[in-house]
């Protein structure tokens, strides 16, 4: 219909915390795109039924969030390359045909903020991954595609590190252990991908892993630091950050899927940690 609206959503559960609205509002201003983008709480039984409906009445894309991201490949009749990897997808995207093409936009949108925002050289580099669930494994192709010298993926239960790595193992040097397995070897870079800062707690990973040249990133965001990077400063790496990057970054990329368009992401990234901030979340 003439002068209609696109509409796009994120959807999870629950989603009232999610920054998605207001970021994809700064892109469509930026590029002078007309589009209309809101939240939708579904629980994870209604998922596929609501998403459908969506769809089916003219939705143009949906970014997809806790805790549907492994539901959400079934929906797609396509995957892209990153999101098969990830074994997740986070951006469903309207195409001609009616199909849903999935994409997962998580790893892209690190990579760009520790390449292209923070300045970071992770080539020939020790990487330490800490954590094993869908957020690790979400970012482990992108980082190896930076041809680190090594990634080692440290999880509470090794058995699920290991495993983890195994996926990734055609792709580069990566290896998985348990946290008491890391020894006393520092790396040059730590990022947090488990959810332990959302509950304020920490990783089991010994101190020796920070050295005095570790730089550290906390894939979860908040008002102020949060515990992992808290934590981090506290034990003398030189610099650690929040995931505000990414969760700009990641949403470019789904932004670009759908329109066709990268917007500059400084200027949201400046107007989202200027204000008002959630407590705690992850990307999405």
């Amino acid at each position: 219909m003439e002068g209609r609206v696109d509409q796009y959503a994120v959807v999870g559960h629950p989603v009232a915390h999610s920054l998605s609205p207001f970021i994809h509002s700064l892109f469509a201003r930026q590029t002078g795109q007309s589009l209309s983008y809101r939240l939708m709480d579904v629980a994870p039984e209604r998922f596929v039924e609501r998403v459908g409906e969506f769809f089916a009445g003219g939705g143009r894309g949906v970014n997809i969030t806790l805790p549907h991201k492994t539901r959400a490949m079934a929906l797609a009749s396509e995957l892209t390359e990153r999101a098969r990897l990830a074994g997740a997808v986070n951006t469903l995207a309207a195409r001609r045909d009616g199909t849903l093409l999935g994409d997962n936009t998580d790893g892209a949108g690190l990579v760009q903020d520790l390449t292209g925002n923070i300045g970071m050289t992770v080539k020939k580099r020790n990487v330490l991954l800490i954590g094993a669930g869908g957020a690790a494994r979400g970012v482990i192709a992108p980082l190896l595609a930076l041809a680190p010298r090594r990634i080692v993926v440290a999880n509470r239960t090794a058995e699920r590190a290991v495993a983890l790595a195994a996926v990734f193992a055609g792709l580069g040097a990566v290896e998985g252990c348990g946290f008491a397995d890391l020894g006393g070897e520092s790396f040059d870079l730590i990022i947090n991908a488990t959810s332990a800062s959302l509950t304020g707690e920490l990783p089991a990973v010994p101190a020796t892993a920070f050295g005095r040249d570790t730089f550290c990133y906390d894939m979860a965001y908040g008002r102020g630091d949060t515990p992992f990077v808290r934590w981090a400063c506290e034990l003398g790496c030189r610099e650690a950050v929040p995931g505000w990057g990414m969760l700009v970054e990641q949403a470019a990329e789904s932004f670009r899927l759908w329109r066709g368009v990268r917007p500059l992401t400084a200027p949201v990234l400046a107007a989202l940690t200027g204000r008002s901030a959630p407590a705690t979340g992850r990307t999405g």
